[in-house]
């Protein structure tokens, strides 16, 4: 019987999709044949393997989901969209160090939805993308949190900063010393902004880096056999996706100490 159900759910798009949508409530063909994009000619002998497995029930021309229906697709749900996640961009996540991510954040990775990979120019390495530029130019708030010094994404959320921007900083050890180094002053300036926080992380910090604004959520992630770092990201815009990046730094800034002045050299 498991065997048969896990055929019956999974080897057919058309059964899959429209347990998922019956998920929602009862829906009549209509709607099923709207919402599919498909004929009620080729859904019926869908609709009727799925009821003779008690998963579909019938009144008149409405479907709706069986109890056994409603518990096998609130289970099969996060199953489904993880596996669509990894295979829109599975190139992506096939190669990155997904031991940097929290537990909690992996069981919850299909909650991301839809995402875009952005693919530096070979040309244009060091630049930041127009698209990202303009998701964090028209951001109220900003969380950002990275590994490598990354001069072009800290000297724009420095400028978004000092236009009334809300933004809190996480960085590694290694990018406070360079900070502190090479740049203590804007440090200083920035430190000084009531809009502003800086956080500086314990221990190693595995995520290349991570930006989460009120408009969508980016996740760079390193290679998982160390090789060259690209610098590609997956910029994701489903609320969803913005709620799950907001937790993952708040359970970063958990290993973090906030930053409040700026000893002298």
């Amino acid at each position: 019987m498991k065997l048969e159900l896990i055929e019956l759910i999974f080897l057919s798009d058309k059964r899959k999709q429209l347990l998922l949508f019956l998920r929602s409530g009862t829906k009549n063909m209509d709607e099923i044949t709207e919402a599919l994009q498909v004929t009620s000619t080729s859904i019926l002998p869908q609709i009727k393997k799925l009821k003779d497995m008690s998963l579909v029930l019938q009144e008149e021309r409405s479907y709706t989901l069986s109890p056994i229906g409603k518990v096998l697709v609130e289970k099969m749900q996060p199953l489904v969209s993880t596996i669509e996640l990894f295979e829109d961009n599975f190139e992506y996540w096939s190669e990155k160090d997904l031991q940097a991510l929290t537990l909690s954040f992996k069981k919850r990775l299909g909650e991301l939805g839809k995402c875009k990979l952005i693919q530096p120019d070979l040309d244009r390495m060091f630049e930041l993308d127009p698209e990202v530029v303009e998701g964090l130019s028209s951001s109220a708030y900003i969380l950002e949190a990275i590994a490598y010094f990354y001069p072009p994404m800290i000297a724009l959320c420095q400028e978004l900063a000092k236009k009334g921007v809300e933004f809190s900083f996480l960085m590694s050890e290694s990018v406070y010393e360079r900070y502190y180094t090479d740049y203590i002053e804007d440090l200083r300036d920035m430190l000084a902004l009531k809009n502003v926080k800086f956080f500086r992380y314990s221990g190693e910090l595995k995520i290349a880096s991570l930006t989460v604004t009120d408009k969508f959520f980016m996740l760079s992630l390193f290679p998982k056999n160390q090789r060259h770092f690209d610098r590609e990201s997956l910029i994701c815009y489903e609320p969803a996706a913005l709620s799950l990046g907001t937790e993952l730094f708040n359970e970063l800034l958990l290993d973090s100490t906030q930053i409040t002045e700026v000893p002298h050299k």
